[in-house]
């Protein structure tokens, strides 16, 4: 199985502790990159301030509530730009809200998903994932 780099944007602990080891548990060798704001995502992404040697991430795992500056600040900023719009972003949040999903979508997120309320859950998630963005999709 081939490895990506995937970049996580949490402020939540324990979802990063969460996808941390739903990673582990689905034997994934990924590079799993995690910033835990909107303005740190975007200086990532552009790699500047403490992020000049980093490397482009393959997919990105973003969640919409976050300090700073909102996933969706992130999404419309990623999409809207020539050198990151290829890079799939996958908006994982709490909200169910249709208003939510239907933003994301409308500014070109590849999936939305709600997160899961247990540990079984967040594990499959993350499986499923993995399953498909490595095995099965190409990227970049």
């Amino acid at each position: 199985m081939r490895s990506i780099h995937v970049l996580l944007i949490e402020d939540n602990e324990g979802d990063i502790l969460l996808t941390k080891e739903a990673f582990e548990n689905a034997n994934a060798t990924n590079l799993l990159s995690i910033v835990k704001d909107g303005q740190e995502a975007i200086s990532f992404l552009t790699k500047t301030e403490n992020y000049c040697d980093v490397a482009t991430p393959d997919l990105v795992l973003l969640d919409v509530n976050l300090p700073k500056r909102s996933g969706f600040e992130v999404l419309k900023f990623v999409k809207g730009s020539d050198r990151l719009k290829h890079i799939p972003v996958i908006i994982l949040s709490t909200s169910s809200s249709k208003k939510d999903i239907q933003t994301c979508y409308i500014n070109y997120a590849n999936c939305f998903i709600t997160k899961p309320g247990n540990v079984d859950g967040w594990s499959d998630i993350i499986s499923q994932i993995q399953k498909f963005w490595v095995s099965v999709a190409t990227l970049l």
